[in-house]
C-alpha cells in the first residue's frame, strides 16, 4: 500500500505553493517556490490519476455486484476491470519510484571527463568520438558543453579532455557513464583489416556548489604557466594557464583553455571542488555498504561498463547485458537514451528492492 499520508502531505504542499506563487512573490524566492512547485507537478499528477483510477475500480466492483446487471454487461465490466487494475498498479509503480530518496546532485550539472586508455592512437580516438558523443546527446538535451581542458592525441581525438556540462538534471543521467568504455574496429591505419580492441575512461563528477565543499586557500598550491598547444602567437606571451594543488589531497588541476588567467582560475577551482566533491561522495558510498548494493554497477573508474563493436554494429552494457544493434545511433548521442533509460530504471527497481526489504 501506498502511504497515504505522505501523499496528502504531498498534495497539501502542491497547493500552498501554488497559493503563494498566485500572490505573487519576487527574486530568489519566486525562484525557489517555482522549482519546488516544478519538481512536484509529475507526482502530484499521478497521485490524482491514481486516486480516479481508485474510484473507477471501486464503480466497477459495484456493478459487478449487483445481480441485476446482465450477462454481456458483466463480461465487459469484468474486462474493464482488468484493465483499471492494471492502470492502477502502473500508477503505483509510478508513485513509488517519484518517493524515492533523490541524490543531492541528480538536478545539477556535472564534469565530464574522458581519457584515452590502452590502444595509443586508437584510444585516443575513439576518446575524441566518446566526447562527441556526450556533446551532441548534450545538444539534444538543451544543456550548455563548455570546454575547460584538452590534450590532443598524436593522430587526432583526445589523451584527454574535460569539459563541464551545465544545465537541469545532467548529473542524473550522466552518472552511470562512469568506468571503462572498449571499442572494437578497424582502425583506419590497419592495412590488413584486423580488428584492434582499446578503450577509454569516462569520470563523470556532480558539479559542486559553494555549499558542497569548503577548501581552505591556505592548502591551494597556484602556479601559473605558459599555454601548451595550438594557440598561435599567444601563448608564447601570457601565462594564462593554471595548475592548483590540494596539498591535503595531492589532488592537482590543469586549466588553460581561456587567454583570461583570472577565467582559467576560476574554472581550475570549479574543477577542483568537483574532484573533491567526487572524492568526498566516493568515500561516503564505500562506508555504506548496503547502499552499494542498490547502485548499477560500482561507478568505479576501473569497471568495463560498455562495448561498442563496430564489425557488428552492437553496442553492449555489460551491468545490466543490454545489447542495442543501433551503434550508428549511440555514438552520435541521437540514441544514448536507449542505453541511459534502462540504467535509470534498474537503478530505480533495486532502490524499490532495498526500500522494501
Amino acid at each position: 500500500m501506498l502511504p497515504e499520508d505522505k501523499l496528502n502531505l504531498i498534495l497539501r504542499r502542491h497547493e500552498e505553493l501554488s497559493a503563494r506563487l498566485a500572490e505573487g512573490v519576487s527574486g530568489p524566492e519566486f525562484a525557489t517556490l517555482s522549482r519546488e512547485y516544478a519538481d512536484l507537478e509529475e507526482i502530484v499528477a499521478a497521485i490524482r490519476n491514481w486516486r480516479d483510477a481508485q474510484d473507477n475500480l471501486k464503480g466497477i466492483d459495484e456493478m459487478l455486484a449487483d445481480s441485476a446487471v446482465d450477462a454481456e454487461m458483466r463480461e465487459l465490466a469484468q474486462a474493464e476491470r482488468e484493465e483499471a487494475l492494471e492502470k492502477l498498479a502502473q500508477l503505483e509503480q509510478k508513485i513509488r519510484i517519484a518517493l524515492l530518496p533523490k541524490d543531492a546532485a541528480d538536478e545539477g550539472g556535472a564534469i565530464l571527463e574522458v581519457r584515452a586508455g590502452t590502444g595509443g592512437d586508437e584510444a585516443a580516438l575513439f576518446a575524441g568520438d566518446l566526447f562527441r558523443m556526450y556533446q551532441r546527446y548534450a545538444e539534444t538535451h538543451g544543456w550548455k558543453v563548455e570546454l575547460l581542458s584538452a590534450s590532443e592525441g598524436t593522430a587526432g581525438g583526445f589523451k584527454e579532455i574535460i569539459a563541464g556540462v551545465s544545465g537541469r538534471g545532467v548529473f542524473a543521467r550522466l552518472k552511470f557513464e562512469s568506468g571503462v568504455h572498449r571499442v572494437q574496429r578497424v582502425p583506419d591505419t590497419e592495412t590488413q583489416g584486423r580488428i584492434h580492441t582499446s578503450a577509454a575512461t569516462v569520470a563523470v563528477l556532480p558539479e559542486a556548489q559553494d555549499v558542497d565543499i569548503d577548501i581552505n586557500e591556505a592548502d591551494l598550491k597556484i602556479d601559473t604557466m605558459r599555454a601548451q598547444g595550438a594557440g598561435g602567437q599567444h601563448v608564447n606571451k601570457t601565462e594564462s594557464a593554471i595548475r592548483i594543488t590540494h596539498v591535503p589531497t595531492g589532488t592537482i588541476v590543469f586549466v588553460q583553455d581561456e587567454r583570461s588567467q583570472h577565467k582559467n582560475r576560476a574554472r581550475a577551482m570549479g574543477l577542483l571542488k568537483a574532484r573533491l566533491y567526487d572524492a568526498q561522495r566516493q568515500k561516503l558510498d564505500a562506508e555504506r555498504a548496503a547502499d552499494r548494493k542498490a547502485q548499477v554497477g560500482s561507478g568505479d573508474r576501473s569497471e568495463r561498463i560498455r562495448t561498442y563493436n563496430f564489425p557488428q554494429g552492437r553496442v553492449t552494457d555489460h551491468r545490466i547485458n543490454l545489447t542495442l544493434y543501433k551503434l550508428d545511433k549511440v555514438i552520435t548521442g541521437e540514441a544514448l537514451d536507449d542505453v541511459i533509460d534502462p540504467l535509470i530504471t534498474e537503478h530505480q527497481a533495486a532502490q524499490l528492492a532495498a526500500s522494501e526489504a
